[in-house]
């Protein structure tokens, strides 16, 4: 088993991870993620206790418990390019032996759950749902670089979405199932449809302010899509990395919505406060 370089893995020299600034017991085996770094606080006030809160660039972290439940929540910023960060360096901190920079004989398995916002590409899906992604749908680079293998029905369903988007030039999108045993637990009755992760928050998104867009049209193009029943229903910037990053490193994951905008109907929620708490509360509930 080779040894991991100083330069494949950064290592502060107080023996925190690179970016998060976290040490490895600070880790609990729940981890919620979240977006904003606000955020952090809105889920950590229902603990029963914090034992720990550290802070680095975009990434805040709080661990404590829910009853006798450890939970860590995390922010991670915008974007794949952050979760690549994120999800790597949490797997890092449960399966490298930091003192030897080995692979650990036994591996752990964290339970990944995104609560965030997004918006619905579908006219029947209110603003204030809470939505969760059965499948994360990538447009965005990010598993280009690197190896994951699909089950068959995801190789069904990605076939599908690359035949819809074939004529987006440079876009090859992947596709990542939410994990079952998460899906049963904490997202079973809720609505369920495939999540759109988009590459950026405007022109990628369908949106148009001052630079043209190259593809006119796009949300119609999302909203569109059909195969077995199954539809585009909401759009958002993580979902499907880290569905993907956490299924190849063995990690279980499922990304609960909170859906504040409407992307067919021109609305935002006018209490969205409301719903992301609404969308806190019944994952920590679950747990």
């Amino acid at each position: 088993m080779k040894t991991i370089s100083n330069a494949d893995l950064i290592i502060n020299p107080d023996g925190s991870i690179y970016h998060l600034n976290l040490l490895p017991e600070d880790v609990a085996d729940t981890v919620i993620t979240v977006g904003d770094p606000e955020r952090v606080s809105e889920v950590s006030r229902y603990f029963d206790r914090i034992e720990l809160k550290k802070g680095k660039r975009e990434f805040i972290t709080h661990t404590g418990y829910l009853g006798s439940k450890r939970i860590t929540v995390i922010s991670t910023g915008i974007g794949t390019d952050n979760i690549d960060i994120v999800i790597n360096e949490l797997d890092a901190l449960v399966n490298i032996d930091f003192s030897t920079r080995m692979v650990k004989e036994d591996l752990k398995s964290l339970d990944i759950i995104r609560v965030g916002t997004s918006g619905t590409v579908q006219n029947d899906i209110p603003m204030g749902s809470i939505l969760v992604s059965e499948y994360g749908v990538g447009l965005d680079a990010l598993m280009n670089y690197y190896l994951h293998e699909l089950s068959a029905e995801e190789l069904l369903l990605s076939d599908a979405i690359k035949s819809h988007f074939h004529h987006l030039k440079g876009i090859s999108p992947y596709v990542t199932r939410v994990d079952p045993s998460l899906l049963e637990k904490i997202g079973k009755d809720l609505p369920k449809g495939l999540t759109l992760t988009a590459p950026g928050f405007y022109s990628p998104q369908g949106r148009e302010v001052r630079a043209k867009s190259a593809f006119p049209g796009l949300v119609d193009l999302f909203t569109s899509f059909s195969f077995n029943n199954q539809r585009i229903t909401n759009l958002e910037m993580e979902t499907a990395g880290i569905y993907a990053l956490s299924k190849a490193m063995g990690h279980k994951a499922i990304s609960i919505n909170a859906i504040l905008a409407s992307r067919v109907k021109f609305e935002f929620s006018s209490n969205p406060a409301k719903v992301i708490d609404e969308a806190i509360q019944l994952v920590l509930s679950r747990l």
